[in-house]
């Protein structure tokens, strides 16, 4: 019974685990659809260039049709839309995937290679700094989790060791910017320090440093067995606070609708940020063994006269 119980209980831990790696992806393709929709997706340095003008040339695009004119839109602007639709079919995919749905499985890897497209536009934005396309890492691999864990399983050290790396790409990303002594610090993390915690300039600087040099320990601490329980929930809270900085410093009442449709996306699409290592932290939880003799006593202690039944019982066999 007690067996039954444990069994149970181990039933449910792995549901919410795969409940967690699916919100996960779910949050990273919903706040990209948002941006694709909204917005425009962030492909300007790789789609305007001459390069790829040319390769249009030869398709037989013309200039305008290329990239469009005031009245129509041309080829880039809707591919971007296009790609907007492939995001919310991600979105759809994440919550009907399932152990033998090997089309959608096959669907959200595809999905992962389409974030890695944008990721690298967002890289070559940056001036290919390199910070740019690790810290995008935990994205790019929230589909592939999700269908590891439905396909190996959720404990499977595959799934747990791709976990690892996603989660340490994120916070290596971070850390780089944050420390800023390759790479300068992004505007936006000064801007977001400043404005939430009302520092000025020195002591927003010493504070992201603080927070880079933390984000590298958690990387080392994650393949620490004593230190990686802990290391997880840091990363998974601190994860959560840095996608919500992003609206708390930059809605307001003044804006329309509070900046909400400018900055909440911000939180959704780094959901992996956030449950990647949340995950991390229940995968290893231990179950306490003197926690099945806990529940026998207890059961016991409530029951005494089937426990003088039973020795009786036991008596008579003997």
């Amino acid at each position: 019974m007690l067996e039954g119980r444990a069994d149970m209980t181990e039933s449910k831990i792995d549901r919410m685990l795969l409940l967690i790696l699916r919100l996960g992806a779910f949050g990273c393709f919903a706040g990209w659809t948002w941006v694709h929709f909204y917005w425009e997706g962030p492909y300007g340095a790789l789609l305007w260039n001459d390069a790829t003008f040319e390769l249009a040339e030869r398709f037989g695009f013309s200039w305008e049709g290329f990239v469009g004119s005031g009245a129509n839109d041309g080829l880039v602007q809707k591919w971007i839309s296009g790609i907007g639709w492939l995001y919310l079919s991600g979105c759809v995919f994440t919550l009907l995937v399932r152990e033998n749905s090997r089309v959608l499985k096959g669907c959200l890897i595809a999905g992962s290679g389409l974030l890695l497209i944008l990721a690298f536009a967002k890289y070559l934005s940056a001036q290919r700094q390199l910070p740019m396309l690790i810290e995008h890492g935990g994205q790019i691999l929230s589909p592939v989790l999700l269908v590891m864990a439905l396909s190996l399983g959720i404990r499977h050290r595959v799934t747990v060791a791709t976990a690892i790396i996603a989660c340490v790409m994120t916070f290596g990303g971070h850390g780089a910017y944050a420390l800023g002594l390759i790479w300068p610090t992004p505007a936006n993390f000064f801007g977001m320090t400043t404005v939430i915690l009302h520092l000025d300039y020195g002591a927003a600087k010493l504070f992201l440093q603080v927070a880079g040099i933390l984000d590298f320990v958690v990387c080392g601490a994650l393949f620490i067995p004593v230190l990686r329980r802990p290391a997880a929930l840091y990363a998974a809270i601190w994860g959560l606070i840095t996608a919500l900085a992003r609206p708390v410093a930059g809605m307001s009442l003044s804006l329309n609708y509070w900046g909400s449709d400018q900055f909440l996306h911000e939180v959704v699409l780094r959901a992996p940020h956030f449950m990647i290592p949340l995950f991390l932290f229940f995968v290893w939880r231990k179950v306490e063994p003197a926690r099945a003799d806990e529940e026998a006593s207890t059961s016991v202690a409530r029951n005494p006269v089937g426990l003088l039944s039973t020795f009786f019982t036991d008596k008579s066999k003997t």
